[in-house]
């Protein structure tokens, strides 16, 4: 069995070998494993049994520059149409959001959305999954999203605002992205993908970003349309939901519009062996080591102990791929990035699922 059967075995609940691992370093991170191994490939350093796989970039590289006035405070401008504004620390950027003045549908309409299905970015695009697939990894896209772009577009509060008083503004920016993604995806199936990641940041530390209703009725359908486009094409696809925080409310809203993966599951928000108890007879996991407390601020041993919980309370069935439950940020020791990978290969060395 290589790594992609294994994963798609813990994925699917049905008895994998050993439990998988994940994980992402943020840029700082990966000039450190350059200086510490020589290498800054994280694939082969953690010996990962997935990769992500891009489409061709666009050329249209100036549609949204009438958008902006002040370009020299940005640091590019990407195929959404959104600005983004130089870094302060790694990847976390401003955003300026190019609707955020809108004041009819009619604009939101006339926005230029990106060319994701110009042939030119298909190109080549299926050879590489199943070349990704006969060198015995699950091929991976990242990522389909739909609430976050809306409000990356319009900003945060006017999107609420317009969802909050049903202006119909909120349903046309939806909408439109909606539209565009649920052929994007019916194109990823088509084209072999094994796993599609999904997902909108919709919870906060305690919570709901918002009422669970509104969730319901603005959010739930779009994302059960694309999810539903990719499987109609390729039934056996996985479709694989992130969304950060306190998010059990929207769990069994989930599983009924098809997600089978739930990521990061963190476990400052949500106790992971619960949340496995809970809902683990119909969902798959992938995460649950904290990025905000164990990661950064434990011992190695610390680290370690809490992959191998967390291995222990996935069982024989799988059911998790164990991983941080956010980029691994400029503060995390090497020893314990170190910690968290050594655990992770001793027990799929020893075939324990």
């Amino acid at each position: 069995m290589n790594g992609r059967d294994n994963l798609l075995r813990a994925l699917r609940r049905e008895g994998p070998d050993y439990v998988p691992h994940a994980i992402t370093l943020c840029d700082a991170q990966l000039d450190r494993m350059q200086r510490e191994s020589g290498t800054r490939n994280p694939d082969d350093f953690f010996k990962l049994d997935y990769r992500y796989l891009e489409l061709n970039p666009t050329r249209l590289t100036h549609q949204y520059d009438a958008y902006f006035e002040d370009h020299s405070a940005l640091s590019h401008i990407d195929e959404w149409g959104v600005g983004w504004r130089k870094p302060i620390v790694e990847h976390l950027s401003g955003i300026v959001s190019p609707m955020r003045h809108f004041t009819s549908v009619e604009e939101i309409e006339a926005f230029p959305l990106p060319d994701l299905m110009a042939d030119y970015r298909w190109e080549g695009f299926a050879q590489r999954v199943e070349e990704c697939k006969k060198a015995g990894c699950l091929a991976v896209y990242f990522a389909v999203q739909i609430f976050e772009p809306a409000w990356y577009l319009r900003g945060m509060e006017p999107l609420l605002m317009d969802m909050l008083e049903d202006d119909p503004k909120a349903a046309a920016c939806l909408e439109r992205i909606t539209a565009v993604l649920e052929s994007f995806c019916r194109k990823l199936a088509e084209c072999g993908i094994d796993l599609i990641v999904y997902g909108d940041d919709v919870g906060t530390q305690k919570g709901l970003l918002m009422d669970r209703e509104l969730w319901r009725e603005r959010l739930k359908p779009g994302m059960r349309r694309v999810i539903q486009a990719a499987k109609g094409a390729k039934p056996d696809l996985l479709a694989f939901y992130h969304s950060d925080g306190a998010i059990e409310p929207l769990i069994e809203d989930l599983i009924e519009i098809g997600v089978d993966v739930l990521n990061p599951v963190q476990p400052e928000c949500m106790d992971p062996k619960h949340i496995m108890k809970a809902y683990g007879d119909r969902l798959s996991f992938w995460g649950t080591i904290g990025t905000q407390t164990t990661l950064p601020f434990g011992t190695p041993a610390e680290v370690r102990a809490a992959v191998e919980e967390m291995i222990l309370a996935a069982g024989k069935r799988g059911g998790l791929v164990v991983a941080p439950t956010h980029v691994v940020e400029p503060d995390v020791p090497w020893e314990n990035i170190l910690a968290f990978r050594d655990a992770a290969l001793r027990q799929k060395k020893n075939g324990k699922g």
